[in-house]
C-alpha cells in the first residue's frame, strides 16, 4: 500500500523537475527522496519520470497521477495547516528585518497602526536571511532569494530605480544612446557601494555594457545619497519612493527612460507560515505600499 509521504515527494519532484531540489523543498535528504519515488513507482508498476542528466521529465502515467493527486494533497495540507494554526504559539512580538531605507519609508510611518509589538533589524539581504535561518528574525524583506531549506519567499512589490541629479543639472538634448551614455559617464557619481549596485544594472539593461565609472563618493545609505545629490555632489540611482517623498526641488529625475525594477520578497520560515502575526504583518505592509 502506498505511503502518503511517497505521494508528497512525487508531487514535489514533479513541481521542481529535480530530485535534489524537491529534497531541499521538503527538507529531506536526496537518497530518502529517491527512495520515496522508487517505492511509489514499484507500487504503480511503471516509471513516473524519464531520468535525464538535467531534469526529471514526467511520463504520461506520471502526468496522469499528478493531475489526480495534486488537488487532493494541496487540500489535505491546507486543512492540516489550518488545524495546526489554532495550536501554534502566538508572537506577542514580531522580529522584522529590512533595508534601513525601505523600513524608514514604508514601515516606520505605519508602526502606530500595527496590532503587535515589533523588534526591527537592518542589514544586507544575506545578513538578514542568515538571522532568519537562526530564528533571530520572523519576517524579512529582501530583494534577493537564497535557496535555503525551510525558508519560503513571497513576492509582494517591485521598486523602481531612476537616475537622480541636482536640480540645476542640464542634460544634453540628444536621442542618441551612445552620446547619452558618454555624457552620463563623464558626470560625477555617488554610489551605494564600490561595485556600483543598481548603477551597473542601468548600464547593462540600457547600454548593454558595463559602466566605465569610478564613483566620486560611496555612501551606503539612500537617504544620505539623496541629500548629497541635493547639495550638488553628483548623480546617483535611487528608488522613486524616496525621490517622490522628498519635498526638495534640489534633486530631480533625469533620463526617465533609463530605469530598472527590483523585485522585493517577504521571507519567512515555512514552519511559521501560518502564524497569524506574520500573515497580519505581511498584509499590513502590502496594504500600505
Amino acid at each position: 500500500m502506498a505511503d502518503f509521504e511517497w505521494y508528497r515527494s512525487f508531487c514535489s519532484i514533479y513541481k521542481h523537475n529535480s530530485v535534489s531540489e524537491a529534497a531541499k523543498a521538503r527538507i529531506m535528504t536526496q537518497p530518502a527522496m529517491s527512495q520515496h519515488l522508487a517505492s511509489l513507482e514499484a507500487e504503480v508498476g511503471e516509471d513516473l519520470f524519464i531520468r535525464t542528466s538535467r531534469k526529471m521529465i514526467p511520463t504520461e502515467r506520471g502526468k496522469e497521477l499528478y493531475s489526480q493527486l495534486a488537488p487532493l494533497i494541496e487540500a489535505l495540507e491546507e486543512t492540516t495547516m489550518n488545524f495546526k494554526s489554532a495550536s501554534l504559539p502566538t508572537h506577542t512580538v514580531i522580529k522584522i528585518g529590512a533595508a534601513r531605507e525601505f523600513y524608514s519609508e514604508k514601515i516606520l510611518p505605519e508602526l502606530h497602526t500595527y496590532k503587535m509589538s515589533t523588534i526591527s533589524n537592518f542589514g544586507t539581504a544575506d545578513q538578514l536571511v542568515e538571522l532568519l535561518k537562526e530564528d533571530k528574525l520572523d519576517l524579512v524583506i529582501t530583494s534577493k532569494k537564497y535557496q535555503t531549506p525551510g525558508i519560503e519567499y513571497l513576492k509582494f512589490m517591485e521598486e523602481e530605480f531612476v537616475i537622480a541629479a541636482p536640480g540645476d543639472c542640464e542634460m544634453p538634448d540628444t536621442d542618441d544612446p551612445e552620446s547619452l551614455e558618454q555624457w552620463l559617464s563623464a558626470q560625477s557619481w555617488i554610489s551605494y557601494g564600490p561595485d556600483l549596485p543598481i548603477i551597473r544594472r542601468i548600464w547593462r539593461e540600457h547600454f548593454k555594457k558595463r559602466p566605465q565609472i569610478r564613483p566620486a563618493h560611496i555612501i551606503p545609505d539612500l537617504h544620505l545619497i539623496l541629500r548629497a545629490i541635493e547639495s550638488g555632489a553628483g548623480l546617483s540611482v535611487i528608488p522613486t519612493y524616496i525621490l517622490d517623498n522628498s519635498s526638495s526641488v534640489a534633486a530631480k529625475m533625469i533620463a526617465p527612460d533609463l530605469k530598472v525594477n527590483n523585485e522585493l520578497y517577504f521571507a519567512y520560515k515555512l514552519k511559521h507560515k501560518q502564524l497569524p502575526q506574520i500573515q497580519e504583518m505581511m498584509a499590513a505592509i502590502r496594504d500600505n505600499i
